[in-house]
């Protein structure tokens, strides 16, 4: 059968509000429902009729997709008409995001484990975080309504704690004219390496004190009363393009998603919410026949859906905000996130087709958020401290009797090197009280210096070499040649 990869299908969409059912046209910029306020979805009115096809057709198209060259094809719109099928291929922005590796845990991890376990890697995309994927659907899109509408001048905004203003400005600085960044930063909550990025990508870079929650309070303001782009994950925008993961992840395993099970840093609750969606999507054509169970991981110091979900269904639910103590997992130090109502919508339809257990939230401390970083990152693994935090989640869930011979799937939604200080801080027991951490020596490593300075101005080349070689062999044993 012949498949033709390149898209003829476009769709109808519009913004449909959580809140009161409210929608409207996307030729406009929208975060939240101007009637009531409510957070919206994406909706192709015409998604339907991608049922023509069936799950075998889409699979192929898919697969066949993967050996293109065409930009407009090579990232995240391989799953063109399932992600933003409004767009034209001139206003695709690809930089290189997606398809990220999926690496399986070691052999010596494995069995610490005792569970099957992969870590599907994010921190290899563009800016070294999951947050490329919702950029490259959101600039698409302003690339499109730039276009449409001859606007000479679009701002772009976002509150972030580092990731979102590192992938907002580099795809801002890719885009370029009209498009200007501008970032705010809670003043002191970035890590160095993620503030070099939005700095070095040319965006306007701007602090308050504070956390998050603080900074969102900021950017929404704007968002309401200036014409401003916000890239939040209030913008559906955004979520739509972090579906892509949960694509990857079915076409990486080769669509077949039974004894699944995908844990995922809540933090804003952007990220679980779109990949609920995606699967979701793939499940309605056919394309997966199983849906994967989702596990939410929250750590006890940022944890509002954790709790909301802690209570049994039985009794009347409540959503309340927290206010949140430091956390490793910084990106995910969030005590009100936006996402919410998205989260328990999706949640409430993916429990309904996958039944019981099919999503479910995880509380998980700081120790074993920093711990789980370190003891993936010592088997070869390259995650960040979100990716810590879902580790943690499995070996959570695993004591919980909640996983037992799945193959779980963890989200490292960025590079081990973004979080590289709070690494630092525990091999040097330099954590702030708030956190709650004490190291263990067993996680400890420290350079060691095996030949003194001042020796080395004494001595010849020839000697220090000799002596430098000597103190080399003491510390690690050799045995000399035979």
């Amino acid at each position: 059968m012949s498949i033709d990869i390149f898209p003829s299908y476009r769709g109808s969409m519009e913004y449909y509000c959580l809140g009161c059912s409210a929608r409207y046209d996307i030729n406009e910029l929208h975060y939240t429902c101007p009637k009531c306020g409510g957070v919206f979805l994406l909706e192709d009115l015409d998604f339907e009729a991608l049922k023509e096809d069936d799950g075998e057709v889409w699979r192929k198209r898919f697969d066949a997709r993967a050996c293109s060259k065409d930009a407009s094809l090579r990232g995240i719109f391989r799953y063109y008409e399932i992600m933003a099928p409004v767009l034209d291929p001139e206003d695709i922005v690809f930089l290189g995001e997606g398809h990220t590796p999926i690496i399986p845990a070691s052999k010596a991890l494995t069995e610490k484990l005792g569970v099957s376990m992969s870590y599907k890697n994010d921190g290899q995309n563009p800016s070294a975080s999951f947050k490329d994927r919702g950029m490259a659907c959101a600039f698409s899109y302003l690339k499109a309504l730039v276009r449409k509408h001859g606007w000479d001048s679009v701002l772009t905004v976002c509150a972030s704690t580092g990731d979102t203003s590192a992938a907002a400005a580099l795809y801002a600085a890719y885009v370029g004219d009209p498009i200007t960044s501008v970032v705010i930063l809670p003043q002191g909550k970035v890590t160095p390496q993620q503030l070099a990025q939005p700095l070095g990508s040319g965006a306007v870079v701007l602090e308050v004190p504070g956390v998050f929650d603080d900074c969102m309070k900021v950017v929404e303001h704007l968002a309401d009363n200036y014409r401003v782009a916000l890239l939040n994950s209030k913008n559906a925008w955004r979520i739509l393009g972090q579906e892509s993961y949960a694509f990857e992840v079915a076409q990486w395993y080769n669509w077949e998603m039974a004894d699944k099970a995908v844990f995922v840093p809540i933090g804003n609750a952007g990220n679980v919410t779109a990949i609920m969606s995606g699967f979701l999507k793939l499940h309605s054509l056919g394309v997966i026949d199983t849906l994967p169970r989702i596990f939410g991981v929250q750590s006890s110091h940022a944890d509002p859906v954790y709790r909301y979900y802690k209570a049994p269904k039985s009794e009347d639910r409540k959503y309340e905000p927290v206010s949140v103590t430091p956390s490793v997992a910084q990106a995910a130090m969030i005590g009100n996130p936006v996402s919410f109502p998205r989260v328990k919508y999706f949640a409430d339809r993916y429990e309904a087709l996958g039944g019981a257990g099919s999503f479910q939230v995880i509380q998980v401390e700081e120790q074993a958020i920093i711990e789980g970083m370190l003891l993936a990152n010592r088997h070869g693994h390259i995650s960040c401290t979100q990716g810590g935090e879902c580790l943690a989640g499995l070996i959570a869930a695993k004591e919980l009797g909640l996983i037992t011979t799945e193959t779980a799937i963890l989200d490292a939604t960025a590079h081990s090197l973004k979080f590289i200080g709070f690494q630092d801080m525990y091999f040097t027991d330099s954590f702030p009280d708030a956190y709650g951490i004490t190291p263990k020596k067993e996680f400890v490593n420290a350079p060691e210096l095996v030949i003194e300075a001042a020796e080395k101005e004494r001595l010849s080349e020839k000697e220090y070499t000799l002596k430098a070689a000597e103190a080399v062999v003491a510390r690690l044993g050799l045995d000399r040649k035979g």
